[in-house]
């Protein structure tokens, strides 16, 4: 019996919208499609575990895969370097289950050129204070390293207008149940250009007098 290949999903989203926690919640409530686990060179936080939240690599053994051509794409962030694994997104689309894959900005962009059907995904903040919010509540980040990621965030911001579907993690359950909606292919409502009036306000305050580098 032939197998119709899943779909590719891409969520993207700045440092502090919640995308991890929308991504894990969105896969325990849709078990039945697989998701992607990343390789990266970033140190390994401590309630964080190997093969589940990333595969943990040195930096040369990534450069060696990067060369290979494993990588469906990779990119740096924050100075350290993240890939997805082209033999496991493969295996998991064989078999029909949908991949979700929880990447950058950068990533998703070399996503649009080699898989151009992907599905793609931006999770915005509610505000830019509650962004600020998020990244100050992370004890593990120091001043410098919250105001870093908050430049960075603007940057990652400003590319919003190059997904399909936005998102607003302004409660929980309900940006949840949007991308539940988006996977289903119920989602008319929130793509780009139907939201792109309603939004307005809400880029304006995020990105302010944000100058793109």
């Amino acid at each position: 019996m032939n197998t119709t290949p899943g779909k590719l999903f891409v969520v993207s989203a700045p440092s502090g919208a919640g995308k991890t926690s929308l991504v894990k919640a969105l896969i325990q409530a849709m078990p039945e499609e697989g998701v992607s686990i990343s390789h990266t060179t970033r140190p390994r936080r401590p309630e964080e575990k190997d093969g589940v939240n990333y595969h943990f690599v040195s930096e040369a053994t990534f450069r060696t895969m990067q060369a290979a051509g494993e990588f469906l794409e990779s990119a740096t962030v924050f100075g350290n370097l993240y890939g997805t694994s082209k033999a496991e997104v493969s295996r998991i689309t064989a078999r029909g289950q949908h991949v979700i894959l929880e990447i950058d900005w950068q990533g998703a962009q070399q996503i649009r050129t080699t898989n151009p059907s992907a599905v793609t995904i931006f999770i915005l903040p509610p505000s830019l204070d509650s962004l600020k919010a998020r990244l100050t509540a992370r004890a593990q980040d120091d001043p410098a390293s919250i105001a870093r990621r908050t430049a960075e965030a603007m940057d990652e911001i400003s590319h919003y207008d190059e997904f399909d579907y936005i998102v607003v993690n302004d409660d929980f359950q309900t940006a949840l149940a949007d991308l539940i909606r988006i996977v289903r292919g119920e989602a008319d409502d929130l793509s780009l250009a139907a939201r792109r009036e309603a939004l307005a306000p809400l880029i304006k305050d995020l990105l302010g007098t944000y100058k793109s580098r």
